[in-house]
């Protein structure tokens, strides 16, 4: 496996958010983890496709059009 795994530190840091938010994507299992041990770890491709399937495209309106 060539993989990096993350922490939950660094997943968090990655996010932008706090320990809590990964910890709880694991604890809903709404992304794929690895124990190793008693301990998590993340996979980054996990991670960066979690931000790819949760980002949200901009609407494009066209303004000036009647409907």
């Amino acid at each position: 496996m060539s993989a990096r795994l993350l922490t939950v530190d660094q997943v968090a840091e990655l996010l932008g958010t706090t320990v809590r938010f990964p910890r709880r994507l694991i604890e809903e299992r709404r992304i794929t983890f690895v124990k190793v041990g008693r301990h998590v770890r993340i996979p980054e491709p996990a991670v960066l496709a979690y931000i790819e399937t949760h980002t949200v495209q901009p609407i494009v309106r066209r303004f000036g059009k009647a409907a």
